[in-house]
């Protein structure tokens, strides 16, 4: 992180930032917005730099592509806090679904449906989707119709906390169909 900086001392932002400040801004005249928002107008670099320096803040040039690139007079560490907190703030509001998968056979015993259907139910509370998918290996395509059964079932038990993501689908020797919570 580095030492403290005092009140009074220029700040040369990293070469990786986003923002340019004081002697990297690279324009001649900027457009100066002041620490309370007001705007001073359009002035030579040096002048503005002379402003921050003497209110004991740093010119942080805003908005590069203007015409003329606008620059704020403000304190730059508080500026790249606040920043920091906002994209953290950001990122913890923001949802992620993920998809779950429940994987059994045509022939899997009530028992252990309960047990899978229960799991699932707590996927789908959580806000997860749920894919159940059916294998079926050599002779047992010729129970696709019982797959099909039973994961129609499954559909209809999980109706109350769930809606099917479009049909259900058969591809190679799987059969499969997706719920997400509703």
């Amino acid at each position: 992180m580095g030492r403290p900086r005092r009140r009074n001392q220029p700040v040369t932002a990293n070469t990786n930032s986003k923002y340019r400040v004081n002697q990297n801004i690279r324009a001649e005249e900027v457009r100066v917005v002041n620490q309370h928002g007001e705007q001073l107008g359009i002035q030579l670099l040096s002048a503005a730099i002379y402003l921050a320096e003497n209110a004991g803040l740093d010119l942080v040039e805003v908005a590069p592509n203007a015409s003329p690139p606008v620059c704020k007079i403000i304190d730059y560490g508080k500026f790249k806090y606040e920043l920091q907190k906002k994209e953290s703030s950001a990122k913890k509001n923001r949802t992620e679904t993920t998809l779950k998968e429940v994987k059994l056979r045509y022939c899997t015993d009530t028992g252990d449906l309960n047990t899978k259907l229960r799991q699932a139910r707590k996927f789908l509370e959580n806000g997860s989707k749920v894919k159940f998918s059916m294998r079926f290996r050599g002779r047992e395509r010729a129970f696709i119709r019982l797959g099909r059964e039973k994961l129609d079932s499954i559909v209809e038990r999980l109706s109350d906390v769930a809606n099917q993501d479009g049909n259900s689908n058969y591809n190679g020797n799987q059969l499969s169909v997706i719920l997400e919570p509703s």
